[in-house]
């Protein structure tokens, strides 16, 4: 069993493994074609918290589930049907849609880029069902009565008004109490938070829901910037290079003595289809890196979900630290092989790559 500091509490029957809140959405691809010259879009239901419940439940075979806003409108109910397709319990808040204004399942438009050209997302996020969620709407006591080991959410629900950060902290505090390791995905987005008052709200919340947390998922900049912990000018260094991640850990302990796991994925992008991928990890005073892996890239997005899906597996399973970051690693790499957010893998193919497995043809 690895050693993260904290107890992992034991499977049980009607535990649940891993717990996720934060915003349901769906992603229109146009594929490799501009949004603005696109004909048609394939549909992926995605956002960063459900991922990893989704990963969980159906590569790892986990007991999982989603806790989020749900409208009461078509694009909801095919969310919710994607949800239960990937085998994640659902608790929703619902609101009815009056049919013209909303409230919305928020949308995410992209396209996968190709070559020279980069991937460009964006967003619209217009009166946003998840926007409206409080503290109160949920009831935690039901929804952790029969046990909770894992508790996870994320920087981009915190960021979506000025009461979702509340929900996750009301949530966290809950699972707490249950016994159950709490993690945060920093994933500070800008955009977002200059919304909701800027950087100075992003540190004072993040910093807040951090103080509850024992694993951190998060690059350099997502610590500088989400919790305001100080470090080297990550622009003039190499993507590849953990020496910056690293440097920046006993800074991170300082300001949040409570965390004993920070984690993030390394990835140097030479075209959009040809990234060098590696990771790091931090647990418990122990420093770990991945091997790096040249990656002929599908669809990149998602990528990071399924190296936090991989690794959380890792610890819930009791794997080696080393173990832990490599099934992060490959599942994160595998996942960047298939068109949508959420994993196709099976948990024999990630382990064969976490070994070093190739992509010679299995017969």
């Amino acid at each position: 069993m690895t050693d993260i500091g904290v107890p992992i509490l034991p499977a049980g029957d009607g535990v649940y493994d891993f717990v996720s809140l934060g915003a349901l959405v769906h992603r229109l691809d146009s594929g490799i074609l501009p949004v603005r010259k696109a004909k048609d879009f394939k549909i992926h239901v995605s956002g960063g918290e459900f991922n990893c419940s989704a990963n969980l439940s159906d590569c790892f075979k986990l007991k999982t589930a989603i806790v989020s806003a749900m409208s009461d409108y078509p694009i909801g109910h095919m969310i919710q049907e994607r949800v239960k397709s990937m085998g994640v319990e659902a608790y929703y808040k619902t609101y009815e849609h009056d049919g013209v204004h909303g409230p919305n399942m928020a949308t995410v438009f992209s396209d996968r880029g190709g070559g020279v050209r980069a991937p460009v997302v964006f967003y619209n996020r217009c009166n946003e069902a998840a926007q409206q969620l409080k503290p109160g709407d949920f009831d935690w006591d039901k929804i952790l009565g029969g046990g909770c080991r894992w508790f996870h959410s994320g920087g981009i629900f915190a960021a979506l008004s000025t009461t979702t950060a509340d929900v996750i902290l009301e949530g966290m505090r809950a699972a707490k109490a249950k016994g159950a390791i709490i993690s945060f995905d920093l994933n500070y987005r800008a955009k977002l938070w200059n919304i909701v008052g800027g950087l100075e709200r992003a540190q004072e919340i993040c910093g807040e829901i951090a103080s509850l947390c024992d694993v951190i998922v998060g690059n350099e900049e997502d610590l500088q910037l989400g919790l305001g912990v100080p470090g080297a000018d990550v622009e003039k260094q190499s993507k590849l290079d953990p020496a910056a991640f690293f440097g920046m850990i006993d800074n991170v302990k300082a300001k949040f003595p409570n965390v004993k796991v920070i984690a993030t994925t390394l990835r140097e992008v030479h075209t959009t289809n040809r990234h060098t991928w590696s990771a790091v990890a931090w647990i418990n005073g122990q420093t770990y890196v991945a091997p790096q892996a040249e990656l002929d890239v599908y669809d990149r997005v998602g990528g990071g979900d399924g190296f936090a899906s991989g690794f959380f597996y890792g610890l819930l399973n009791g794997e080696s630290p080393e173990q832990c970051l490599r099934l992060g690693w490959a599942h994160g790499a595998l996942l960047t092989t298939y068109e949508g957010d959420t994993t196709m893998a099976s948990i024999n193919e990630v382990e064969a790559f976490a070994k070093g497995g190739s992509a010679r043809i299995q017969r």
